[in-house]
């Protein structure tokens, strides 16, 4: 092999390298404040206990989030009827930015001592930036509603504290 086989290979590099950066720069520039936005919009139309973070770690990385922070206001109320009733905060939709620009979107769950680490997270995938936007964002957030319903009621009694048991019958 000779050194001009190595020209076509750096060009795509070179194109690799742009690719990331016009990526992030899409993110800087539109995609985190149209998170930060809609996101914001949704806790402020729905006060449900939730609130939206902008986060930065290893340099380059960030993400945005909405969490439940907070009991609901409106059902404070209700709890009164259960004396022992814990609100177990955390549950989260994650925006994160990766190293080569895309954008990584998963849940995290609340986290209970009881409950093994690889199930507090569920992945819903990797996005392109440019293909984030508001209806997406509401999207993402339906989803999210809809996985945080299933883990406060699990319909299979595996989960959060239930054993699973095998009863045998005798004739």
């Amino acid at each position: 092999m000779k050194i001009e086989h190595l020209e076509e290979r750096i060009i795509d590099y070179i194109e690799s390298i742009k690719t990331v950066v016009d990526k992030k720069v899409h993110w800087n520039d539109l995609t985190k404040p149209l998170l930060h936005k809609t996101l914001k919009g949704i806790t402020t139309q729905y006060e449900m206990g939730w609130r939206v973070q902008e986060l930065n770690w290893i340099h380059n990385n960030e993400a945005i989030n909405i969490s439940f922070d907070s009991f609901p206001k409106d059902l404070i109320d209700c709890t009164n009827q259960i004396p022992a009733f814990q609100f177990i905060p955390g549950g989260a939709l994650v925006f994160s930015q990766t190293y080569s620009g895309d954008v990584f979107i998963f849940i995290l769950f609340p986290e209970i001592d009881s409950l093994p680490l690889e199930n507090n997270i569920t992945e819903i995938g990797l996005f392109n930036p440019t293909d984030i936007n508001e209806k997406f964002i509401i999207e993402k957030v339906d989803e999210f509603l809809k996985e945080m319903i299933k883990w406060e009621l699990p319909n299979k009694p595996k989960k959060l504290g239930f054993q699973q048991t095998t009863v045998k019958q005798e004739l």
